[in-house]
């Protein structure tokens, strides 16, 4: 009987043993548990203190292309923009023919206007600049019949007027200037018709007769 009372109470101590180890190894499994998922929150602040974190994706930038329409193969480039000739009355000079920026035209006795030829070459060029031409003329109170142009021994085209090749004077420092008027009594301010202006000659100088 006693026996059996000690195997009984073996029994019983065994298996609290059992039952003790079951609950210690529960308990050491959720404290593994808590530890890890504590390290690795704590791994992720540190990472985010020292900005090892892999960046996030730089923001795409829309980026606006700017186009330049260019003309398509084998057509010409636009033309550049003409001269202008405009007509105006001035006080002392009366009718004169001026270029868009306000300088004086002038014509020479020495051209011949039918046919149209110009015979300022070389350094009476340098004094007396052509007028060339860039593409179709503005007109403002000129008449468009009188306005043509002239090629020149050098290839470029003069503009012309009633036949009449058109310069200005390298001597005409500003606009409305006429120094050039009456020079060798063969250089006139020229008026809208083509025709000579004859006004405010200087001292010695006549007017030449005919247009």
């Amino acid at each position: 009987m006693i026996r059996r009372n000690r195997i009984a109470i073996a029994a019983a101590g065994g298996m609290a043993a059992v039952l003790a180890l079951v609950m210690w190894s529960s308990n050491a499994a959720g404290l593994q548990g808590t530890n890890v998922a504590q390290t690795e929150q704590v791994g992720a602040a540190a990472q985010a203190d020292y900005g090892d974190v892999p960046p996030a994706p730089p923001a795409v930038e829309s980026t606006t292309e700017t186009t330049t329409e260019e003309a398509p193969a084998g057509q010409a480039a636009p033309a550049p923009a003409g001269v202008t000739l405009v007509a105006k009355s001035v006080p002392k000079m009366g009718d004169v023919v001026q270029d868009g920026d306000g300088r004086t035209l002038y014509r020479f006795d020495k051209d011949t206007p039918n046919p149209p030829k110009s015979n300022c070459e070389g350094k009476c060029a340098e004094t007396w600049p052509p007028l060339l031409a860039g593409g179709a003329p503005k007109l403002e109170g000129v008449d468009p019949a009188l306005v043509g142009t002239v090629k020149r021994a050098d290839g470029t085209e003069q503009v012309t007027l009633a036949g009449w090749a058109l310069y200005t004077y390298s001597k005409d420092e500003a606009p409305g200037q006429w120094k050039g008027q009456g020079v060798g009594g063969t250089w006139f301010v020229v008026q809208p018709n083509g025709k000579r202006n004859v006004e405010c000659l200087p001292p010695g100088v006549q007017a030449p007769a005919g247009s």
